[in-house]
């Protein structure tokens, strides 16, 4: 029954699930279709050319087959670069959660969408499409009884489970639009992103699990929404057994559930209505809330999801990804819900209860497609081999890296020891919303170069620019890396500012879409991200802006001025490396630094805590008082003999002193290791 995959208050209180049958079901879409082709007809470079020259062509006939419609669209898409304007099936509606579900019980109730494999290893729970269909229903009914109508906002904050799930498609079955937010994330960060979409309802967990450990979540909820005037409700589920503190504003999520009836009409949303906002780091200090849409996303996720993994009817899709980041929402829940695939829940760590986590799931729920992060591999690659090899992978047919570069170690381990060099391994590079560049789909049989995303996937044209914003032709360079041409699966705008949206992205290059990343073109026209161009940190797969952890610590009141770049690191990929000017009467400096990591922890979230903090005298800045964070970047990582030009600082003495900090630093820190 699905009350026993809710949390422990679930199975107690919602015992009537079973057997209510087809019920919940909406009423027969107008447009659907049985099968979906896999892709219009042709070879893979005449699709590739399709997509690119006549996109109206080759995403129109793929809307109407695999999507499930209440009225057609009239026109594909609508969209120009210049002014901002992205539309996609423009007059169609239809209903993102009967997509995910109830066509596919209508045809096959009691095949399995979610398994959870939860905290402690060995205790998975299986949930069917019909269990989730009718979890999803009392959830969007109770959420309606508390005043959320189409259009409200509303905040989960939630770890990876079955009940996030189902609160995520329940806000899409009614038109509400959520926004997850990611469970490790600070109060502070929570209410920041509570305010900016204007949440009406958050939903929560008592507490949570975690490798082992008791996460507080009602308590971090209990000081955010202090700070929330916009929050009318909060629904508290139970992950535990333990009690927590009960508000005004709090509501028993499980026995308001039990209540209402596992049945609720789908409204008919326009394919360009928000389906949710996903909060991201930009380089100004305030996240920015990315509003994607539904049908295009949709569609986009689903064929992303089918081609790069060579997903098959039947497979056990597995992405390890939490529900916070795009990667959770598209893989986890979207892609493969709409596809009809069951799709794993992972709410524990790689190394929770030993090194050999990952493949005993594996071996145990016989996963054919694994998708994870470069920084769980960087980690687990240091531990013995036979932690890979003492379980049976052989169900495994395709490995994929998400949320950074994979640097070669990583990606021959991944290969070699966990794929027993017989998977496909596909380094993916994303914009919000879905995978862009791939090593498949391809030409059958075609090479996969490593830590390379090497191919376009349908739709995306890139071009790389020089730093004059010149189109850089053929092989053999490198540059910015810009798409030429809208493709359904894009961010629409950012919530409540779309002026900031044409900044981040448009205003660079105009008529192009600047990703934020630089890339190297081969000969073949195969593409290797090089890295980001601007002040974006990736730390474990999590993108942060320095500006972020700089104004977190700004605040200090003995700390006037800091400056924050990101650094390779072996696990983390990069980890982030502060730079701060204390007052004259500061004090103890080291009681200063260990301040500041409190705040940033407890600002944004633990994984930004800076990994080093240098206390400078001052920080190299231009005439015009900018700061000069590419020469900091430059000292940290060994290349203080090729700083480049420094015709515009103000004072090129500040380099030496920089320079004799760090070293002094350096010194110190490794005489303590």
């Amino acid at each position: 029954m699905a009350a026993r995959c809710l949390g422990r208050g679930v199975v107690r209180l919602l015992g009537g699930l079973c057997g209510v049958g087809a019920r919940g079901l909406a009423a027969p879409r107008l447009w659907s279709s049985a099968s979906a082709p896999a892709a219009p007809a042709g070879s893979y470079q005449e699709r590739i050319a399709l997509a690119a020259s006549e996109p109206a062509a080759f995403w129109g006939p793929l809307a109407r087959d695999v999507l499930v419609w209440d009225t057609p669209y009239h026109t594909v898409s609508d969209c120009d670069f210049r002014s901002g304007r992205i539309g996609w099936f423009l007059g169609g509606q239809l209903n993102v959660s009967v997509n995910c579900l109830d066509q596919h019980v209508r045809k096959s109730p009691e095949s399995i969408a979610l398994i959870w494999e939860q905290d402690e290893p060995g205790t998975e729970v299986r949930i069917t499409y019909r269990e989730l269909l009718e979890t999803t229903c009392r959830l969007a009914n109770t959420l309606k009884r508390h005043g959320v109508h189409r259009g409200d906002r509303v905040a989960i904050y939630m770890p990876v489970s079955p009940l996030a799930v189902a609160a995520m498609l329940a806000c899409a079955r009614i038109g509400a639009i959520h926004t997850v937010v990611f469970a490790g994330f600070s109060a502070g960060s929570l209410a920041g992103r509570i305010n900016d979409a204007k949440c009406k309802v958050v939903i929560t967990f008592n507490q949570g699990l975690r490798g082992g450990r008791v996460v507080e979540l009602k308590k971090i909820v209990d000081e955010a929404i202090k700070l929330c005037p916009t929050v009318q409700h909060v629904l508290v589920a139970h992950r535990t057994d333990n009690k927590v503190h009960m508000g005004d504003l709090d509501i028993p999520l499980e026995q308001e559930m039990a209540k209402e009836e596992p049945v609720c009409a789908p409204e008919s949303m326009g394919s360009e209505d928000t389906l949710f906002l996903l909060y991201t780091s930009g380089s100004t200090g305030t996240p920015k809330g990315l509003v994607h849409t539904q049908a295009g996303y949709l569609l986009y996720a689903a064929l992303t999801h089918r081609f790069v993994f060579d997903y098959r009817p039947g497979d056990v899709f597995g992405c390890v990804a939490d529900i916070g980041w795009i990667t959770g929402h598209s893989y986890v829940v979207y892609g493969p819900l709409c596809n009809g695939a069951t799709s794993v829940l992972f709410e524990s760590t790689p190394v929770y209860p030993d090194a050999g986590r990952y493949w005993e799931m594996v071996q145990r729920l016989k996963i054919n497609q694994f998708y994870g992060a470069p920084t769980a591999f960087r980690l687990l690659l240091k531990f013995e081999d036979s932690w890979v090899k003492k379980y049976d992978r052989s169900s495994l047919r395709t490995l994929g890296s998400v949320g950074e570069p994979i640097n070669h170690e990583a990606w021959e381990w991944l290969h070699r020891v966990v794929g027993d060099s017989r998977c496909t391994l596909v380094d993916t590079w994303w914009q919000t919303g879905g995978i862009c560049i791939s090593p498949r789909p391809s030409e059958e049989e075609a090479e996969i170069l490593p830590c390379m995303a090497m191919r376009p996937l349908f739709g995306i044209v890139p071009v790389l620019m020089d730093e004059k914003g010149n189109v850089l032709e053929g092989g053999d360079v490198s540059g910015a890396l810009c798409l030429s041409q809208a493709w359904p699966g894009m961010a629409r705008t950012i919530f409540g500012d779309h002026q900031r949206f044409m900044d981040a992205y448009f205003e660079a290059y105009p008529g192009y879409y600047f990703t934020g990343d630089g890339a190297y073109r081969t000969e073949d026209g195969y593409y290797q991200i090089t890295g980001r161009m601007d002040d974006v940190i990736n730390i474990s797969g999590h993108r942060l802006g320095t500006a972020e952890i700089e104004d977190a610590m700004a605040d200090h009141p003995a700390v006037p001025e800091t400056a924050v770049i990101g650094y390779p690191h072996d696990i983390k990929g990069e980890a982030a490396f502060a730079f701060i000017v204390l007052k004259d009467d500061a004090g103890d400096a080291d009681m200063v630094v260990k301040e500041l990591r409190s705040v940033v922890a407890s600002k944004i979230a633990k994984y930004a805590v800076p990994d080093q903090v240098l206390v400078v005298k001052r920080l190299p800045k231009t005439r015009s008082g900018k700061v000069m964070r590419r020469l900091l970047r430059k000292i940290v990582t060994g290349r203080a003999q090729d700083l480049g030009d420094t015709t515009t600082l103000e004072d090129p003495a500040v380099i030496t002193e920089i320079l004799s900090a760090y070293q002094e630093y350096k010194d110190k820190w490794g005489a303590a290791q």
